[in-house]
């Protein structure tokens, strides 16, 4: 069986390694046809290079060529959208419709047109000038971006096409894409449209490159290069903090998405009030896509009593009858299963689930466990470790007080959601709670699930670690997320037609900054 090709300095070649791996359809168990190198060191070094070549090349370029790249990348995703679903749901087993290819497809194209727009028009850069002193100041690109992509969304996260990648590029950054090894497939094609994309906007032979797997010591020698600008990695936590050790050993910055367990609070006038209502849309969210979203809601905390029990229940009863979805791979089942035993082990009791379904693919009984708000303050790390998967972990507090104790406690989440009675009833405890909660995630809901994650340039996707190695930083949010891939760059005192032309005296650009009287004001400077 041919083994595919790797993309490396603007050429499809045959990998120099010897070892190989294969797709796996996680519905049924079945190895899939092609397979895919394993890249050795040699390898990624070329690609190493070749990308510091193209960031030489690049270099002053303006804004639109990486917008004229990321709209034709846009245009070539969509040409092959029949290639990609039908991958995708192969090796994920996503089903195409809603979620593949009406709603992550969309999507990633979406993100990357709004990359172009933000790359164009240039305020993401945030020119800014002081007459007075003479210096001035703008964003610009890093240099050479390795992106590691995760299992679970292999098209809006894609190293090779999704958020990172965007951000990456509208910076003015070549990107290594380092595949996944839960979708090779789908990324290859993607990497033959990001290959055609470049090669019709005339971008330099090592702007996108792609190699699918490394051994880990290699991986590590990635992204410490001396060549390297930044990384951008989201997965487990586990392979993320091996990847952040050798970065932060080299000076390198890297942004990390890891792991979140989205706490969700339903206050005891919400119950009262609608109670029904919040065990459907827990379930919905909890259950989409297999619970193999970054913002799952694992963590639910109660305050004891008739409404609480009747409420789990409910989710209980909603759990049981809902099917079991597929998981991505035997690795994430096993997860599953070893962290629902250690969350037992913690003290937790089994509300349902808990078992592997029957049958060849991936799969487990949707799950629910449940435990003692003070039973989780004496061991909080061990009972809010995360899951990965289709379950999450009721805790029954005994008072107000034990809320406010179990949100003081939380490790670092994406999200954190409180549930309220819409007439003000539980007012008084959301004031208690919020505060605590609000310095736990990096985005906080109200009445309202936290799976969904609008691409909109107010959306924070990060959160304190260890949802991310960051808390000022998004993964999501354009143009706030293009500065994880970019460097201050200051002139003082350098004349001005020397100075790049969002800094130049005479500029239309609306975007500038100047120091003015004492402060910083915005507008047309171009008279």
């Amino acid at each position: 069986m041919e083994t595919q090709p790797v993309l490396i300095n603007g050429e499809w070649t045959t990998s120099t390694g010897s070892q190989t791996f294969q797709g796996v359809n996680p519905a049924t168990g079945e190895t899939l046809a092609p397979l895919f190198p394993v890249s050795p060191w040699d390898e990624i070094e070329s690609a190493i290079i070749a990308a510091a070549e193209a960031s030489k090349a690049m270099r002053g370029w303006p804004g639109e060529r990486f917008a004229a790249f990321l709209e034709a990348y846009a245009n070539e995703i969509e040409a092959r959208a029949d290639a990609l679903v039908d991958a995708a749901h192969a090796e994920t087993g996503y089903p195409e419709s809603p979620r593949l290819r009406d709603g992550e497809l969309p999507r990633t194209t979406n993100q990357l047109r709004q990359a172009a727009n933000h790359a164009r028009e240039g305020s993401w850069a945030q020119p800014t000038i002081d007459t007075a002193a003479g210096i001035s100041s703008m964003f610009g690109p890093i240099g050479p971006v390795t992106v590691f992509g995760p299992n679970n969304f292999p098209f809006a996260f894609n190293s090779i096409a999704g958020g990172d990648f965007a951000a990456a590029v509208a910076a003015g950054n070549p990107v290594i894409a380092k595949g996944h090894s839960s979708h090779p497939e789908t990324t290859r094609i993607f990497g033959e449209a990001a290959d055609a994309a470049a090669k019709a906007t005339d971008m330099p032979a090592g702007f996108v490159q792609l190699i699918y797997r490394t051994s880990h010591s290699d991986g590590c020698r990635l992204v410490s290069h001396p060549l390297m600008g930044a990384i951008g990695y989201t997965g487990g936590r586990s392979a993320g903090l091996t990847i952040k050790e050798a970065a932060d050993k080299a000076g390198k910055p890297v942004y990390l998405e890891l792991s979140s367990i989205n706490p969700v609070f339903v206050l005891p006038g919400a119950l009262a009030e609608r109670s029904a209502e919040i065990a459907e849309e827990f379930k919905g969210s909890c259950l989409m896509g297999t619970g193999q979203f970054c913002t799952n809601p694992g963590l639910v905390v109660l305050k004891g009593g008739e409404t609480a029990e009747t409420f789990i229940d409910q989710v209980k009863q909603q759990f049981e009858a809902a099917p079991a979805g597929v998981l991505l791979s035997e690795g994430v089942q096993r997860g599953f299963l070893s962290g629902i035993t250690a969350i037992q082990e913690a003290g937790a009791t089994l509300v349902t689930g808990g078992t592997s379904t029957e049958g060849d693919g991936f799969s487990c009984a949707n799950t629910l466990l449940r435990v003692s708000g003070s039973a989780f303050l004496k061991d909080p790390e061990a009972l809010q470790a995360e899951a990965f998967g289709n379950s999450s972990l009721f805790v029954v507090a005994e008072s107000d007080e034990e809320l406010v104790q179990i949100a003081e406690c939380l490790e670092g989440n994406l999200t954190g959601c409180i549930y309220s009675q819409t007439t003000g009833e539980d007012d008084g405890l959301y004031d208690l709670v919020a505060p605590a909660l609000r310095q736990k995630v990096g985005r906080l809901l109200n009445d309202k699930m936290p799976t969904g994650v609008a691409v909109s340039p107010a959306m924070n996707h990060g959160g304190p670690f260890p949802s991310t190695g960051h808390p000022v930083f998004t993964s999501v949010g354009i143009p706030a997320a293009i500065h994880r891939f970019s460097m201050l760059q200051c002139y003082d005192n350098v004349r001005p037609g020397r100075l790049p032309a969002a800094l130049q005296p005479k500029n239309s650009n609306p975007a500038q900054w100047r120091y003015i009287d004492g402060m910083y004001t915005q507008g047309d400077y171009s008279a």
